[in-house]
């Protein structure tokens, strides 16, 4: 009886933890780094200002997000506490900070680069 009381908690943890590995995934999509947020590259993150908080949705497509590269969500990832997902233009998931989507900057070289901030008066970096 012993034996087999243990088999079933086997299956049963073997069976719950396979299943864990397909749910949302819910650990932070940025870390902070110096009073910015950083993606899990160390490259500084963005907001745009013409991105409403709250609005589900990115305004920037197309030319701006090859020069503005979105911090994208997986398929599993999960909101989580300040950070949601909004749903791109073209269908694709992107991860946003307390309402407002990510980004990255083309033209930051490495890791602590801000080299976007106040570019054009519309982009700050990221802050928690």
């Amino acid at each position: 009886m012993k034996t087999k009381n243990l088999l079933v908690a086997l299956l049963v943890s073997t069976t719950l933890a396979a299943c864990s590995a397909y749910g949302p995934r819910s650990a932070a999509p940025a870390m902070v780094s110096d009073g910015m947020l950083t993606g899990s590259n160390g490259m500084t993150l963005y907001t745009f200002d013409k991105d409403a908080a709250g609005s589900g949705k990115s305004v920037c497509n197309g030319p701006c997000a090859t020069n503005w590269p979105p911090l994208m969500a997986m398929d599993g990832d999960a909101a989580s506490g300040d950070y949601s997902i909004v749903v791109r233009d073209d269908g694709k998931k992107q991860w946003a900070f307390k309402g407002k989507p990510l980004y990255f900057w083309a033209k930051d070289m490495k890791a602590g680069d801000k080299t976007g901030d106040g570019f054009n008066n519309v982009w700050r970096v990221a802050r928690p």
